[in-house]
C-alpha cells in the first residue's frame, strides 16, 4: 500500500493517499473526499475503501478534516460533531469559508506533488455531499466533475445563527427538501459567474434514509439540470427526464439507476436510488461507520463514472441500457423500514427519524410549461372570452327588445 500522510493548513487538519505507484515527474488525478458527521479521514477512508481503489487506480485522494477547536473568530467554520457547516451562507460562495479552505488545501497539494488539473474531483457523503455540491458551484474551474452520496442541493438553507440557534432550516430541509429546486439551480448558475460551465454530477441516495429525505437526490439532480441548462444558453426552466433509466439487484439490494444527457445528447449525470439503503455508503467496508456491505459498491460506481469522462473525450461508447422510446419519469417506490440510527447533519439535535411516502416526487414541483402548450392555451382562453362577449351582446340585444 501507498503512504497516507497527514498535514495541517491554518486549523484544519487533512490527510492524503498517495499511492505506492505515483510517480513525481507524473500528473495524476485527484479526488477530494469529504466526510460526513461525526466522522474524520481515517474512518471515511476505512469505510469507503477508496484508498484501496486509489492503489490499485494509481490517483490522489485528499481528505480535509472538520474536526477541528473552536475559533471565536469564525463561529461558521466550527461544528460540534465534525459536520461541514452547508447550510451557512458563508460557505457556499467562491472566496469564503469552506469552499475557499478546500480550494487552498488543493492548491497545498499541487505544491508538493503533480496534479492533473483536467483531473480533480470532489465527492462527500452526507453533510460532505453537500459541501461537494457546493464546490461544484463555487469552482467549476477547479472541479472536472462531482460526486454527492445523500447530501441537499446548492444553497439548500441559510442559517443565521443570532436567529436560528438550533439550525431548524437546515433540519427542515433535510426533512422536507427545499421548497423550489430550480431555484436552487439559478442560485448555482449564478453563482458561477465568469467560470460557468457544464458540470458532470453523479447522485447516490438510499430509499430508507431517515437522516436526510431521498426527496433530496432528486432534487440535487433538478438543481444541476436547471444548472446546467442555464450554462448552454437555456431560458426558463429545465425539463428534468431521464434518458436511460436501468433497475437490477446487486449484492442484495436493489436500486435504479437514471442517466441524463445534455443538450448535446451526451450522458452528463446520474442518479442512483438505492432501495433498503438507509443513511450509509452502500457496499461499504464495517471497519468505519455509516457503511452498509450490501448493495452496489457506490466508492467503484463513482470512480468509474469521474474517470469514464477522460475515456469519453477520445472514444465514443455505446451505451449499454436500451434507450427509452420515450422519456419517462420513474417514481422510486419506498418499502417499511425501520428508522436508522444516523447522525443529523446539524450544529445540534438529535437523529430525524422522517417517514418517507410511497411514491416521491422527483421534482417537488410541476415544470413550466412548453412554449407551444402556453400559445394553444392562450389561444383558447382568447377565443372562450370572444365568445362569451358575443353572447353577452346577444342577450343585452334580446331584453332591449
Amino acid at each position: 500500500m501507498g503512504k497516507f500522510l497527514e498535514f495541517i493548513y491554518q486549523d484544519f487538519k487533512y490527510k492524503l493517499y498517495v499511492p505506492s505507484e505515483h510517480h513525481a515527474d507524473k500528473e495524476s488525478p485527484l479526488l477530494v473526499m469529504l466526510h460526513g458527521c461525526r466522522q474524520n479521514p481515517d474512518d471515511f477512508a476505512a469505510g469507503t475503501n477508496m484508498n484501496t481503489l486509489a492503489e490499485k487506480e494509481n490517483f490522489l485522494v485528499l481528505y480535509p478534516d472538520m474536526n477541528h477547536p473552536f475559533n471565536p473568530l469564525d463561529p461558521s467554520g466550527y461544528n460540534p460533531f465534525g459536520c461541514w457547516n452547508w447550510f451557512v451562507d458563508k460557505n457556499q460562495h467562491r472566496g469564503e469559508g469552506h469552499p475557499k479552505l478546500i480550494f487552498e488545501m488543493i492548491n497545498k497539494v499541487k505544491s508538493k506533488y503533480k496534479v492533473d488539473s483536467n483531473k480533480v474531483y470532489a465527492a462527500g457523503f452526507s453533510a460532505g455531499g453537500s459541501l461537494a455540491c457546493i464546490l461544484g458551484a463555487t469552482y467549476p474551474d477547479v472541479f472536472n466533475s462531482i460526486g454527492i452520496y445523500a447530501g441537499l442541493a446548492y444553497d439548500a438553507a441559510n442559517v443565521f445563527y443570532l436567529t436560528d440557534p438550533m439550525a431548524k432550516e437546515a433540519k427542515l430541509r433535510m426533512e422536507k427538501g427545499v421548497v423550489d429546486p430550480y431555484q436552487c439551480g439559478n442560485h448555482a448558475f449564478q453563482e458561477m459567474g465568469e467560470h460557468k460551465k457544464k458540470m458532470r454530477v453523479i447522485v447516490f441516495h438510499g430509499t430508507c434514509d431517515t437522516t436526510v429525505n431521498p426527496i433530496n437526490g432528486h432534487q440535487v439532480i433538478t438543481q444541476w439540470t436547471q444548472t446546467n441548462f442555464l450554462v448552454e444558453g437555456g431560458i426558463g426552466r429545465a425539463h428534468v427526464t431521464p434518458a436511460l433509466v436501468k433497475s437490477d439487484i446487486v449484492n442484495g439490494k436493489s436500486y435504479t439507476q437514471h442517466v441524463y444527457h445534455d443538450g448535446d445528447g451526451k450522458p452528463l449525470m446520474e442518479l442512483w436510488m438505492i432501495g433498503d439503503m438507509g443513511h450509509t455508503w452502500s457496499g461499504g467496508n464495517p471497519n468505519g461507520s455509516y457503511t452498509d456491505p450490501m448493495g452496489p459498491n457506490a466508492t467503484e460506481i463513482l470512480w468509474n463514472f469521474l474517470n469514464k469522462h477522460q475515456q469519453q473525450e477520445h472514444t465514443e461508447e455505446k451505451p449499454i441500457e436500451t434507450l427509452a422510446k420515450k422519456p419517462i419519469l420513474a417514481p422510486v417506490k419506498f418499502q417499511p423500514y425501520s428508522p436508522d440510527k444516523s447522525p443529523v447533519d446539524i450544529p445540534i439535535g438529535p437523529p430525524i427519524n422522517v417517514p418517507v411516502p410511497p411514491i416521491i416526487n422527483p421534482h417537488n414541483i410541476a415544470p413550466a410549461e412548453t412554449p407551444k402548450k402556453n400559445f394553444f392555451s392562450k389561444l383558447l382562453s382568447k377565443l372562450m372570452r370572444k365568445k362569451e362577449k358575443t353572447n353577452n351582446h346577444k342577450n343585452n340585444n334580446r331584453m332591449d327588445l
